[in-house]
């Protein structure tokens, strides 16, 4: 099956609404597709907290029952996919704890980089760990005792800690937003009947008819309680900004607005520019639903090339206990997506896709139609080849297991068995957001990144506590496909 890049999660949070669990359940419902795995709530009544997790979609872990028990004006929500930690409900958010200040609940969307020193080092204080999520070490550095009171607390607590972190906390008291220095995830702030609300996407917002007011800035902490909402600047020095460019190729919903810009405008461009870098003489542009929709139709319009949906995607595909791969060839590909022949038949086709990681459903992709009479087909990637894993947060694989960083364009075409393969450019990838490339994290692509992340002190750590892979706390085995070029 292709791999396809796993949602690193999606926060949400409100402040002074008397629905505040049915919003954020709203709220979570619009960022689903940031985490399938599982979604939590809490909520607080100003005296104690209330809250629900459960393992799968939103819609099943949240009954009307559920919800009714999460009395309080104030909430916040969580939806997630592990990227550190292990698929478990333990480790679903929010995560809570209690400590001299009262209760403490926090969400949190992105991936430590100093995860595994920092735990160790609380860990020799004596600290104790219930879950093998780094969002747990935010948790225990919030509940430390300051001198220097609450502010200088959460200030003290971002300051040490490095990577990608976008967060919602809710105290007893008040609503906090947090964006890490570099703004590696996105975070935004928006009003609904008077109540302030946080989200990871402006699409949450669209759904409970919130106004959007603005982006959280980078480094910046936002506290919202009975006295409105005030700013501080945690990183008021740091100018380096690293927002993951791939929130616009792939992660965000079309519907989102990222830093002003339509999130669906900017990969109808990315489409337009692909059409400009790599121009193909064919008879029809199809998208690999849904991902690759927007750049298909953008390749289509400055063409000229017509656009036909060929691949029809299965909506209701789950998890299924019988795998019938013996039985029906590409199973796991036709089941999500199904061609319909009569379109691509003596046809010259261009398919266009969001990314190629590891390129074995793209094969079958590409055998699916040339065995329905496509004459040619053309594989077109709306992004540069991933060179390079991701660190902060996104479910990259290591190196070895990118396709791109271990065979040439030429040998990745064979494997395809397309007629040619072209991916964007860098530069055109960039240029199509409108945005300076100053602005972007793009160290799966080129390389460079923008938060120092030395593997080799969490390899130390985590095998002094017998630990093997990236989860942190217990054992994480993923299945990894290899790829094999003929």
């Amino acid at each position: 099956m292709q791999h396809y890049p796993k949602h690193y999660c999606g926060v949400f949070g409100i402040y002074g609404h008397p629905n505040a669990a049915q919003l954020t359940y709203y709220g979570l419902y619009a960022l689903q597709h940031r985490g399938q795995e599982s979604a939590g709530i809490v909520t607080c009544d100003e005296r104690r907290f209330h809250e629900h997790r459960g393992m799968g979609l939103v819609s099943q872990i949240f009954s009307g029952q559920a919800l009714q028990h999460l009395t309080g004006s104030m909430a916040i929500g969580h939806t997630r996919y592990s990227t550190t930690g292990s698929s478990h409900i333990r480790n679903a958010q929010p995560l809570t704890g209690n400590c001299r200040r009262g209760q403490i609940a926090i969400a949190h969307n992105g991936n430590l980089t100093n995860a595994a020193t920092v735990r160790d080092q609380l860990e020799a204080k004596g600290l104790m760990f219930q879950t093998s999520v780094d969002s747990e070490i935010i948790l225990n550095l919030l509940a430390q005792p300051t001198l220097g009171g609450h502010e200088n607390n959460l200030v003290e607590t971002v300051r040490r800690i490095e990577g990608a972190y976008s967060l919602a906390i809710m105290t007893e008291q008040e609503l906090i937003g947090v964006r890490d220095p570099h703004g590696f995830r996105p975070l935004s702030i928006g009003k609904v009947d008077g109540a302030y609300v946080l989200a990871s996407e402006t699409c949450a917002f669209d759904l409970i008819h919130a106004e959007f007011i603005r982006d959280v800035e980078p480094g910046e902490i936002v506290i919202i309680d009975k006295k409105g909402l005030r700013s501080i600047q945690a990183f008021p020095e740091h100018t380096r900004r690293a927002f993951c460019i791939f929130e616009y190729v792939y992660f965000a919903r079309p519907d989102s607005t990222i830093a002003d810009r339509n999130v669906y405008k900017v990969r109808v461009e990315m489409g337009r520019e692909l059409a400009r870098e790599h121009p193909i003489e064919a008879d029809l542009v199809i998208p690999v639903p849904d991902s690759g929709n927007c750049a298909a139709l953008g390749y289509s319009l400055e063409s000229k090339i017509p656009y036909e949906m060929a691949f029809v995607r299965n909506h209701y595909v789950g998890r299924s206990f019988l795998q019938p791969s013996q039985l029906i060839r590409d199973f796991d590909v036709r089941v999500k997506l199904n061609l319909i022949n009569e379109l691509v038949e003596g046809k010259r086709v261009i398919v266009v896709d969001d990314s190629i990681v590891r390129g074995t459903t793209s094969k079958s992709r590409v055998n699916n139609l040339k065995e329905a009479g496509a004459k040619e087909v053309h594989v077109m990637v709306s992004c540069p080849p991933h060179m390079n894993p991701c660190v902060y947060g996104i479910d990259f694989p290591d190196r070895s297991k990118l396709m791109a960083a271990n065979h040439s364009l030429e040998e990745i075409r064979r494997y395809l068995n397309a007629d040619s393969l072209s991916y964007l450019s860098k530069e055109g990838l960039v240029k199509a957001t409108g945005l300076p490339k100053s602005s972007f994290c793009m160290a799966c692509y080129d390389g460079n990144y923008p938060v120092a992340y030395d593997p080799l002190v969490d390899k130390h750590i985590m095998e002094r506590r017998g630990v093997n892979g990236h989860g942190l706390g217990e054992e994480l085995v993923r299945e990894e496909l290899q790829v094999k070029l003929l």
